[in-house]
């Protein structure tokens, strides 16, 4: 009889944290900013950083944001726009050495995924998928190397230390319906990449095929995007898929797998209330 798997982690979390509307709600009236990642690291494990999508960040910043967090906790760090979504995942090595190269290699051991989220425009192209896939650092040693060839824009704010050699994790957050072919789910795999679990409230595709060793959600609303609160309906639903995911019961291949669940309903600051009520609920049935 073959031994028992043991059962991957979940983690669940909000996507950024910096929200007017979270403050005298979620966060305590009179909390200081500076003070509200700390906040986030006494209530979930993990968070997603969803500034790096936007802009490159500082090294500073991130060496300042694992520091306001327990050690255990993790950050999944979202990918550049410039690379996704104006140069299309093509001719990207430039822009990923800036990536790699401004601090988020300062994350150490509590780096989580690296995720990728696609426009909708961007439809299945296998050539094109399989040649950023294959581009993409595989571990935090070949990011360094990567890194070290940042353009000059980073030369006087660039980080390159690693801690230690150790795999990377990667989420694709495709937004087109030609992702589910059998194609694109085989490219996935082969390339260990995460395809993302997006509830979108019917906006874009939900996608819930396992295609690597870890599972990755995204909850930005169920009925209006970005804006709805999620029913404990809802949430359980989501509870005992995660559950099945992570005991591998609910996973053709039967592996246990690591779960990073991430709100992103923030718009009228349900996203932290309902991470806590999910969690809740997935320890309820542990």
């Amino acid at each position: 009889m073959s031994a028992r798997r043991a059962p991957g982690r979940i983690r669940i979390g909000v996507s950024g944290w910096r929200y007017a509307r979270w403050r005298g709600d979620f966060y305590p009236r009179g909390l200081p900013q500076r003070k509200e990642l700390e906040h986030i690291g006494t209530r979930f494990d993990t968070v997603e950083v969803n500034g790096s999508f936007y802009s490159l960040q500082r090294p500073e910043s991130y060496r300042t944001w694992r520091a306001s967090v327990p050690a255990d906790f993790v950050f999944a760090v979202k990918g550049s726009r410039y690379i996704s979504h104006m140069l299309r995942l093509r001719d990207v090595e430039q822009a990923l050495a800036n990536f790699f190269a401004s601090g988020v290699l300062a994350l150490g051991s509590q780096l989580g995924p690296i995720l990728w989220q696609l426009p909708e425009r961007q439809r299945f192209d296998p050539e094109v998928i399989d040649a950023f896939l294959t581009i993409l650092p595989r571990t935090t040693g070949e990011a360094l190397a990567l890194a070290t060839r940042r353009d000059e824009r980073l030369s006087d704010r660039a980080w390159l230390e690693i801690e230690e050699d150790v795999p990377l994790r990667y989420a694709l957050e495709p937004r087109s319906a030609t992702f589910a072919a059998e194609d694109s789910l085989r490219l996935l795999r082969d390339h260990g990449v995460a395809l993302v679990a997006a509830d979108t409230a019917g906006r874009w595709p939900r996608f819930d095929c396992l295609t690597t060793d870890f599972a990755y959600v995204r909850l930005h609303g169920a009925k209006m995007l970005y804006h709805s609160a999620y029913t404990p309906e809802e949430l359980r639903e989501w509870a005992e898929l995660i559950r099945s995911w992570r005991d591998g019961t609910g996973a053709a291949d039967g592996r246990p797998r690591d779960v990073y669940v991430y709100f992103d309903n923030d718009a009228r600051g349900h996203a932290p209330h309902d991470a806590r009520a999910l969690a809740a609920l997935v320890d309820e049935g542990a």
